[in-house]
């Protein structure tokens, strides 16, 4: 089976039963039905218009189940206006299945995980994979989504904002099992850009396609992470950091900045350096000034600290970081950067072995430990 055709019909199917009259859930259950239908017959019978052929299929799957349902009795007066056979519709609700995903009602978990399988196409299986939980727990808490979604319409007005953040959590995912959520997360970001001219649409596709250009640098064959003024920028890919440029000074001409756009502009700045040492930080702090009065983020803030360091000196961003909230995750690993930057490596040492005691992942714990031995190893050397 083609799976990339699969997973783009899939929501296009789901929008089709809902406005035949199917509930979001029991639309999406139906979808699933007959994709295990089609993972049986297609390699044999391919049919000739895949995606009439779901939509006839989960359209009889669906009510069968309403049939079988004798609680919910109002679903077989459906059984008499069934559509006659012919051409599926052209209506793409792609686009509404985005929103209804992005509910306010949704946890952003329950959100991720709802727009990877009705979005995506993704199975319960692959997702439970992606996110390192049993797969029952997964389909738990997919049900559970659903359950909360199913009364709103397909029409609702959604919130573009809300729909980019639970992308943005797709992206930072990044991967794990068989599934890669930052490529996949790329994909969806594509399709909604696609169907909607949207500058901030356009900054977070921009921002994800230049972090992910970095991706093969970032780790060592042995799996620690590689600091970004330490990669081997020739394993960066240039083809998508010239689409990401391309992307980023598109919205940027539409002069309506908004938060991703800003921080796609700070990791173009980074890839435009061919070397750590070339990296335009003044420009670099300038930007995080404008992220900033966007929005009151206290990473931008902690980076910010960072940048002021590199742009004015380590007392300068030490000075900036003291503005801030010591209890703020990575605040104590900062700090020990923007020491051993100042020429301070026994308080650098100290702090970046508190740091790896509150690290939130493995990985980064490690690198931090790591960086804590090193300066030990040179203070008693």
């Amino acid at each position: 089976m083609d799976e990339a055709l699969v997973r783009t019909l899939t929501p296009t199917v789901i929008g089709i039963l809902g406005r035949r009259g199917a509930d979001f859930a029991a639309a999406e259950d139906a979808v699933q039905d007959a994709l295990i239908e089609a993972v049986r017959v297609w390699p044999h019978d391919p049919p000739r218009d895949p995606k009439g052929w779901l939509v006839a299929v989960a359209w009889r799957k669906f009510l069968d189940a309403a049939r079988a349902d004798t609680s919910r009795r109002r679903r077989e007066e459906l059984v008499d206006t069934e559509p006659m056979p012919g051409p599926a519709e052209t209506v793409d609700d792609t686009l509404r299945l985005y929103f209804l995903c992005a509910h306010s009602a949704l946890t952003p978990a329950s959100a991720v995980a709802l727009t990877l399988r009705a979005v995506a196409g993704l199975t319960t299986k692959q997702i439970a994979q992606a996110y390192l939980v049993p797969e029952a727990t997964m389909a738990q808490r997919i049900s559970r989504a659903k359950r909360t979604v199913s009364s709103v319409r397909f029409d609702r007005t959604g919130d573009v904002a809300t729909v980019l953040r639970v992308l943005y959590l797709v992206f930072n995912e990044g991967y794990s099992g068989d599934v890669d959520l930052a490529a996949e997360a790329i994909r969806l970001t594509r399709q909604l850009a696609a169907m909607i001219k949207h500058e901030e649409v356009a900054g977070l596709l921009a921002l994800m396609l230049l972090h992910h250009a970095r991706r093969a640098a970032r780790t060592r064959t042995d799996g620690s992470l590689v600091p970004l003024a330490e990669q081997d920028r020739s394993l960066w890919d240039t083809r998508l950091i010239a689409e990401g440029v391309e992307v980023l000074q598109a919205a940027l001409t539409r002069d309506r900045l908004g938060e991703f756009q800003a921080q796609a502009a700070i990791a173009a700045l980074h890839a435009d350096a061919r070397t750590a040492e070339e990296t335009d930080w003044v420009q670099i702090v300038e930007w995080y000034d404008e992220l900033l009065r966007l929005t009151d983020n206290p990473v931008a803030r902690l980076n910010r600290a960072v940048a002021v360091g590199e742009a004015d000196g380590a007392r300068a961003g030490l000075a900036a970081l003291a503005e801030l909230d010591p209890a703020l995750p990575r605040y104590t690993a900062v700090a020990a950067y923007l020491h051993e930057r100042d020429g301070d490596p026994v308080t650098a040492a100290r702090l970046y072995t508190e740091a790896a005691r509150a690290a939130p992942n493995l990985p980064e714990r490690d690198h931090l430990t790591r960086q804590a031995a090193r300066l030990t190893a040179k203070l008693r050397g």
